[in-house]
Parts: structure tokens; C-alpha cells; sequence
């Protein structure tokens, strides 16, 4: 093919992309792929900003490309064109100078501002530190005492996830964007972080063991958490009428092989209904403290330490309690499992150092560590027929 027809077949692509690019668009307009709009005025700042520069690059990329094209056309060698030599030439040179200045410029300005506004922290009305935990993050409101929990991936959608399942992940709501509070079973928005409409709410960012990473888009908030380190950030969002006003999200941090099972939603609420959720998580946190001074029969700590295991131990050490050979150990018939008892609770509060094995005596109640190594020396088949109480838990 000569080099003429090749030119004019170019051109007639590029006609055609600009003739019926804009119907293509508008046909698939349901599939476009963008960042979320803005439900704050970071996040608003964030997508108007990613917009600016999206036009600046699409314009300028059109002009070069519409320029290339034209001197191809124009003034290719066989119309016996002959190049033009811009040497030293102070016209060239001020637009090649001005025009990127001005860009610079327009990109620079409101980036500046969005900069001072993300990280403007003062005058928080609610405090709330974010630990991450592999694979879980903790809530801990500041102000609030006693309002501390445990957010994580729901039990069913710990196994919708995994291979030979057999559920078919299409049909699962929220399919791992959704959380649970493993200290409760009766409602499973106790793992949402609540918060009231119209308050700034400053997040102090945390870990425990390595990088993890808190992203809720729609807030435009996205820090790290780095261990022995914290982080600030805030948002401010209002209730929206006939919204569900929940905001989803998950860890942004390449931080162990579950590293996409560490979903976060928060849930703006009006203040009357956020005043509510602070009053009942304060009772389910007395309970819990007078749980830990409570003695329980076999049965009742089989029942507990059941569910503490599938929501706490099952992910790693396998709900039949076999575990994962060269990773973690299994409970059923294991050597912490069924020989000494201190060592058993040693472990399970400590963790061990340099493995995957977290300390859980931050995490869990006493009664639920009691609990849940009750039903590790019981359940599976081991039969050891020892009773751990939360008076034994140190």
C-alpha cells in the first residue's frame, strides 16, 4: 500500500472515530468507568480536580494529535512539501513556554486548595481511631467511653469467597463490601462505623501488625495505616433524604494474601438516631464487662466459643478444624489444642510472634477467649473435657 492511500485511510478512521465516538459513548454510557462523585466537599473537590486535568489531557492531546495528522496530510513529500526551519525562533519558543505555563497554572490552583482543605484536621466534633488488624479493623471512639469494636468480614461471605464454595458470588449482596461486628450476632450493622450527619469526624489511622490502608471513595478519604504511626484525615457529609446515606469501602494496602477481605462502611445517620447507637453500644460494651465476671456452664461456653471460632479462628485454622498443612496448625487433635492448658491461653491472648498468629487479648472479652478455647479443647473430636472460665483468662 502506497503511502498516499495509507494517509487517506487514516484520515477516514479518524473521521469516523469523531463522527460516531460520541454515539459509541452515549450507547455504553452505563458502563463508564470513573471515579465516584463526590459525596463531601473533599470528595467533590477530588472528582471536580480528577475532571479538570481528564479535559485538560483529552484537549491537548487532540489538538497534538489533530496537528501530527494535518502535516502528514499537508505537507508530505510527494506534494513536494518542503520543511519548514524554526531555528531560533521566538514565536516558537513562547508558545511552547506560555501554553504549558497556563496548564500548569489551572492544575495548580484548585490542586493547592484541595491540598489546604484535605488537610485541614481542627476543630473535630467526633474522634474515632481506625486500627487495622489483618484482616479486620478496630473502631475506637475517642470521646465516647467505652464504644470500641470489631469490624470485619460477615462469616457467610468469609466462605462465599472461598474455592468450591459453591455459592455463586453474584447472587450475595455486597458481596465482600459488607461487615460484621464479631462480638454480636443479633444485627450485623453493629460493624458499621456510625456517624452524625453534619459533624466533622476526624480519623485517627493506625495498625497493629503491618501496611493497611482505609479507603472509602465516596468520602474521599484514603490513608495509610502504618504500625507505630497514625495518620489524620476527616470528612463531613450530611444526610441525604431517600438515600440509604451507607458508604462502602475496604483496605487500599497490599497487606497479606486476604488483603481484598477488609471491607469498611460507615453510615451517616441523624443525630437523635446517632445518639441511639452510642447508648446501646455502651450497654453490649457492660454486658460484655459483666459477662467477663460471670461463670457459665459447658454448654453455654461450647455455644460462645462456637461462634467466636467462626468468626475469629475459622478463616485460618479451617471451620473442621483441620487447618492448612505448612501454615496454620490444626485445632483438631493439635499440640496446643489438646495439651497444656496455660499454653493453649498463653497463645490465644499473646498470639505468636513472627507468624499469623494475632494477639486476641486486645480483641476478644474474656469470657469470649474462655469460650472459644473451651470449644477448641472440646469440638473436632478432642474431648479433653477441660472448662475454661474468663476468671482463668489473665
Amino acid at each position: 500500500m502506497s503511502a498516499s492511500k495509507t494517509i487517506k485511510m487514516l484520515s477516514r478512521l479518524l473521521c469516523t472515530a469523531l463522527l460516531f465516538g460520541p454515539a459509541v459513548a452515549f450507547a455504553n454510557e452505563g458502563y463508564d468507568l470513573n471515579l465516584q462523585p463526590g459525596v463531601t466537599e473533599v470528595s467533590q473537590m477530588q472528582f471536580d480536580l480528577h475532571m479538570l486535568v481528564l479535559w485538560i489531557c483529552t484537549i491537548a492531546g487532540i489538538g497534538v494529535f489533530a496537528v501530527m495528522i494535518y502535516s502528514i496530510i499537508a505537507h508530505r513529500k510527494s506534494k513536494g512539501a518542503v520543511a519548514a526551519q524554526f531555528h531560533e525562533s521566538t514565536t516558537v519558543e513562547v508558545i511552547w513556554t506560555v501554553i504549558p505555563f497556563a496548564i500548569l497554572v489551572a492544575i495548580a490552583v484548585p490542586a493547592t486548595k484541595g491540598l489546604l482543605l484535605l488537610e485541614s484536621n481542627d476543630k473535630a466534633d467526633v474522634n474515632i481511631k481506625v486500627t487495622g488488624i489483618q484482616w479486620k479493623w478496630e473502631y475506637d471512639y475517642i470521646d465516647e467511653d467505652g464504644v470500641k469494636f470489631i469490624s470485619q468480614l460477615p462469616q457467610a461471605q468469609e466462605e462465599a469467597r472461598k474455592l468450591g464454595s459453591g455459592t455463586d458470588v453474584t447472587t450475595v449482596k455486597n458481596y465482600l463490601l459488607e461487615v460484621d461486628n464479631p462480638a454480636t450476632s443479633d444485627d450485623t450493622t453493629d460493624g458499621y462505623i456510625v456517624v452524625p450527619e453534619k459533624k466533622r469526624i476526624r480519623l485517627l489511622i493506625t495498625a497493629k501488625d503491618v501496611l493497611h490502608a482505609w479507603w472509602v471513595p465516596a468520602l474521599g478519604v484514603k490513608r495509610d495505616a502504618i504500625p507505630g504511626y497514625i495518620n489524620e484525615s476527616w470528612f463531613y457529609a450530611e444526610y441525604r433524604e431517600g438515600e440509604d446515606n451507607i458508604y462502602r469501602g475496604q483496605c487500599a494496602e497490599l497487606c497479606g494474601k486476604d488483603h481484598g477481605f477488609m471491607p469498611v462502611v460507615v453510615k451517616v445517620v441523624k443525630q437523635a438516631d446517632y445518639d441511639a447507637w452510642i447508648a446501646k453500644q455502651k450497654s453490649a460494651a457492660s454486658a460484655s464487662a459483666a459477662a467477663d465476671t460471670q461463670t457459665f456452664t459447658m454448654d453455654e461456653l461450647m455455644k460462645r466459643g462456637e461462634q467466636v471460632y467462626n468468626s475469629s479462628c475459622a478463616a485460618c485454622h479451617q471451620p473442621n478444624g483441620e487447618g492448612i498443612t505448612g501454615a496454620f496448625p490444626a485445632i483438631k487433635g493439635g499440640k496446643i489444642s489438646t495439651g497444656d492448658m496455660a499454653g493453649h491461653i498463653n497463645i490465644v491472648v499473646n498470639g505468636k510472634p513472627g507468624t499469623a498468629m494475632a494477639a486476641y487479648g486486645d480483641q476478644l472479652s474474656k469470657a469470649d477467649i474462655a469460650a472459644v478455647i473451651t470449644f477448641e479443647r472440646n469440638a473436632f473430636g478432642n474431648d479433653k473435657g477441660d472448662m475454661v472460665q474468663p476468671s482463668d483468662i489473665k
